[in-house]
């Protein structure tokens, strides 16, 4: 290959993209853009490296550093953000002959839990690899809107690529209420702790909801979690399932009248999109890019009820009267419906890589 084949890239990914046991948001927009950049015509060479990412070891650095060496003169790479960001040492001297174009979900600096001296500390080394390359990719507007005040970046410099929806059946759901579903890591980021602790508000109403995701990524948390349903007498109405993917993850949103997403920081909120997808309305934190995910019906109506972050009071009336009206059921159920017409699949979100990348090669794209 050619180091000015205008129509090659190079995807850096975590080497656990396709790990079925740790799904996460990221990944799958990884694995689609991948296979979506394919479909645009361009040449895909993935490259899966391993390591702690933001905070890999000496021997990840290493291997990273030796993946991107053997890459020719003026290649275009593209580069997860949670791989990049974090190893300036490693990312600075490769973009001053390599086209890197860095890829970001959520700034490493605003995961909810982390010490703030090393929060700032990952800010300041996201800070130097965002600016060093040639282009950078937010998941969201919120994202670009974030990296312009956090790190100064130019916003010209940023462009937005937000994840797609994959079309799907209308859930039928159980009696149009009862059935709750929140999926994502169950770590303090996500907030299934906010959410327990409403669900415990109203739990003289009828209700059942499971917590499908990941719970290997903070077992304190999942601990807490737990320790908390019990307490709260709610261990036969609130389940912890694990992770769920493909058939599995399609068979809960059938079976689920609502999703639940009380999220302390969202990038964008995937799973909002994959609900609307199907006609399920949404109760979320009006969090990072939450409203951007959940937008509008085509009469410009909300598909769902948005409650001020971390606000357990505020939860738990959306919830309340959610349960208690039906009238207002139906017309959310109705709005999530027509909003799931206006969704964008993830042919737009390659198409607008491919066209930052085209870009940054000069190409018309």
């Amino acid at each position: 290959m050619r180091a000015t084949d205008l129509r090659s890239v190079h995807v850096v990914v975590p080497a656990d993209i396709d790990d079925a046991t740790v799904p996460s948001g990221g990944n799958a927009y990884d694995r689609r853009v991948c296979l979506g950049l394919s479909d645009t015509g361009c040449s895909v060479h993935e490259l899966a490296v391993a390591g702690g990412w933001p905070r890999p070891d000496t021997a990840a650095r290493e291997a990273l550093a030796g993946t991107l060496s053997t890459l020719p003169d003026g290649a275009v790479v593209l580069i997860d953000g949670l791989v990049a960001c974090g190893v300036p040492d490693v990312l600075v001297p490769q973009a001053r002959r390599l086209r890197l174009v860095v890829l970001v979900h959520l700034p490493l600096g605003d995961e909810v839990g982390a010490v703030p001296s090393a929060a700032a500390e990952l800010a300041a080394l996201e800070r130097e690899t965002l600016h060093a390359a040639s282009a950078v990719v937010a998941t969201s507007s919120w994202v670009a809107r974030r990296l312009v005040t956090t790190h100064g970046l130019a916003a010209n410099r940023i462009h937005v690529a937000t994840p797609g929806a994959d079309p799907a059946p209308l859930a039928p759901g159980t009696d149009g209420a009862s059935r709750l579903l929140c999926v994502g890591s169950i770590t303090p980021t996500k907030g299934q702790d906010l959410l327990v602790k409403a669900l415990a508000a109203v739990a003289d109403l009828p209700w059942s909801c499971d917590l499908t995701g990941p719970l290997s990524r903070n077992p304190v948390h999942v601990a807490s979690v737990r320790s908390m349903i019990e307490c709260h007498g709610l261990d036969e109405r609130i389940r912890l399932t694990g992770s769920k993917t493909g058939g599995l993850l399609d068979a809960a949103y059938a079976e689920s009248d609502l999703l639940v997403l009380p999220s302390r920081v969202e990038a964008y909120g995937m799973v909002v999109t994959e609900a609307l997808a199907r006609g399920i309305p949404v109760i979320a934190a009006a969090v990072g890019g939450v409203p951007e995910s959940i937008g509008y019906d085509p009469g410009g109506r909300v598909p769902g009820i948005l409650v001020p972050p971390a606000d357990v009071a505020a939860l738990a009336e959306a919830l309340r009267r959610w349960f208690g009206d039906p009238v207002l059921r139906d017309w959310l159920r109705g709005s999530a419906r027509r909003r799931r017409d206006t969704l964008d699949g993830w042919e737009v979100t390659s198409r607008c890589l491919a066209e930052v990348l085209e870009r940054l090669n000069g190409t018309p794209a």
